[in-house]
C-alpha cells in the first residue's frame, strides 16, 4: 500500500477545536492566541498541530529570549493516521517560521506522568534539555488545571497537587539560536512503551474512534 496523499495547511478554529476535544487527552482547546495548522490524508482530516504562548508568561526568559521570540508547541492532536507525526510537525514548523520571521525558538514538553518521553521530538532531532520544575495544579470546575501564578482563583478548600516536571524539548529556528541551545543538550530520556514508534508526545485518547466531519482548511 502506497503512502497517503498528505496535505498540511492552516486549520480553522472549528477544525482545531474538534481535534483537541476528540483526539487529545486534555479534551480541550488551549486558551489564548494560537497558530493552528491542520493535516489531511487522502482528503480526510486527521488532526492539528497548535502553537501558542503556553502556561508560562516567561517561556523564553530561561533562554534569554523575549516573549515574541519564543513559542510553545501546545498541542499535537491526531486521530489514527499513516504519516509519521515527526514529519507532520516538521512541516508545521516550516509554516510557523515562514509567517513569523521574528521567532527564534519553539519549546515543547512531554509528560512522563502520561507515559510520554517525547518520541516525536527525538525522531525530529529536537534538542532535549532536561525536565521543567514541578508545578502546582488546582481542581477547578471538575478538572485539574495549571495554577498559572494566580490565573485561577484559589481558596483554602480548593484541592491542589504538585505535579512532577515534564521533559523539555527545543527546536531552534536559526543558526545562532541553535548554537546556544546545543550547549544545553542532554541525552534523550528512554522512550516509554507507548512512545516508541514516532507517536505523539501528546498522544490522543481513543484516536480515530470519533467520526470526523468534513473540516476544511482556511483559505
Amino acid at each position: 500500500m502506497g503512502k497517503p496523499d498528505l496535505k498540511i495547511d492552516w486549520a480553522t478554529h472549528e477544525a482545531a477545536k474538534f481535534a483537541c476535544e476528540n483526539w487529545h487527552y486534555s479534551r480541550c482547546l488551549p486558551a489564548g492566541k494560537l497558530v493552528k495548522i491542520g493535516a489531511w490524508e487522502d482528503g480526510n482530516f486527521i488532526g492539528a498541530v497548535l502553537f501558542g504562548r503556553g502556561a508560562s508568561p516567561s517561556l523564553g526568559a530561561k533562554f534569554d529570549l523575549s516573549q515574541d521570540e519564543c513559542v510553545e508547541l501546545v498541542r499535537v492532536a491526531m486521530r489514527r493516521h499513516k504519516t509519521e507525526i515527526s514529519r507532520i510537525v516538521a512541516i508545521a514548523l516550516r509554516f510557523l517560521k515562514k509567517t513569523n520571521s521574528g521567532l527564534r525558538l519553539v519549546v515543547s514538553f512531554a509528560d512522563p506522568d502520561k507515559g510520554h518521553a517525547g518520541g516525536i521530538y527525538q525522531a525530529g532531532n529536537w534538542i532535549y534539555c532536561g525536565k521543567s520544575p514541578e508545578t502546582k495544579e488546582l481542581f477547578i470546575d471538575g478538572r485539574w488545571v495549571h495554577w498559572r501564578g494566580g490565573f485561577y482563583s484559589k481558596t483554602e478548600n480548593t484541592p491542589q497537587r504538585l505535579m512532577p516536571g515534564k521533559h523539555r524539548y527545543l527546536m531552534p529556528l536559526d543558526a545562532a539560536t541553535k548554537a546556544k541551545m546545543v550547549a544545553l543538550a542532554r541525552p534523550y530520556p528512554k522512550r516509554a512503551g507507548s512512545d516508541t514508534k514516532d507517536t505523539a508526545g501528546f498522544q490522543p485518547a481513543k484516536g480515530g474512534s470519533t467520526p470526523t466531519p468534513a473540516l476544511q482548511s482556511e483559505g
